[in-house]
């Protein structure tokens, strides 16, 4: 019997890096398939709707459907629940929220989402922003990285806007997407599969590692994307394997598990 009936995949950094799939992670993922494992591909990229990230994830060559794919914008749905909601983000994520029915404000929101906005973290749209929360609006951050790996290097996240937001509001924000226990807990509620058996592979071990250890979870870190050696030797967080890419995660878990 095996003990891990569930995986969950970070993707930026682990199935691709830099415009390339790892190598090894298509047969990764195809190992999965074949030996019956149900899996999910969880990302904190809030810059892509779940469709846009599968077709992404198909343009690297990887089987997998949107409806593998779960993205903080799932979380924040279920969170927000039909409340006016200003969107303080980019890219295609908003089809998510349209799709879902979610009502989108420019002014007077009941919750201000947070994503990663890029260029979009102007003043005025900062500025905005920090006034409807003084009127009341609810901080939702689809997630509170630091930083991500982006073609040229290491990029700043969403994490320093909301804090800055934090700071001069003086609320604290929701976070939905990873490390929140419940995006964890949503995904692996859609494969039917506990906590305790489940394996979370990702790079980063703050939101990756502690994320899904906080939720129960065994983890897997892989040596790929913003994996640092330096946080990993100062982390209080431990993995339960240290893996270089995806690509020996079979090997991992039939040596492991089954």
């Amino acid at each position: 019997m095996r003990e891990i009936r569930g995986v969950l995949l970070d993707i930026d950094g682990v199935l691709y890096v830099g415009g390339q799939a790892v190598a090894g992670g298509r047969e990764a993922v195809a190992w999965l398939r074949d030996n019956g494992i149900p899996f999910r591909c969880v990302s904190n990229t809030t810059s892509r709707s779940r469709r846009s990230i599968a077709e992404k994830l198909q343009g690297y060559g990887y089987e997998i459907d949107e409806s593998l794919v779960f993205n903080p914008p799932v979380a924040a749905i279920h969170h927000i629940a039909g409340k006016r909601t200003f969107l303080l983000t980019r890219g295609s994520v908003r089809d998510d929220f349209e799709a879902a029915g979610i009502p989108i404000v420019e002014d007077g929101a009941d919750a201000v989402v947070v994503g990663d906005a890029g260029d979009g973290f102007s003043y005025a749209a900062m500025n905005r922003t920090f006034r409807m929360v003084l009127d009341g609006a609810a901080i939702i951050a689809l997630e509170k990285d630091r930083y991500w790996m982006g073609d040229g290097g290491l990029m700043l996240s969403a994490g320093p806007f909301v804090a800055a937001l934090e700071y001069a509001t003086g609320k604290t924000a929701t976070v939905v997407g990873k490390p929140s226990a419940a995006f964890f807990s949503l995904a692996l509620a859609d494969m039917g599969v506990s906590p305790a058996q489940a394996l979370m592979v990702g790079d980063d071990i703050r939101t990756d590692i502690g994320g899904a250890q906080g939720a129960g979870m065994k983890t897997a870190l892989v040596m790929t994307g913003k994996f640092r050696k330096d946080i990993f030797d100062t982390s209080p967080y431990r993995p339960d394997h240290l893996l270089d890419s995806v690509a020996d995660l079979p090997g991992t878990i039939e040596a492991t598990y089954i």
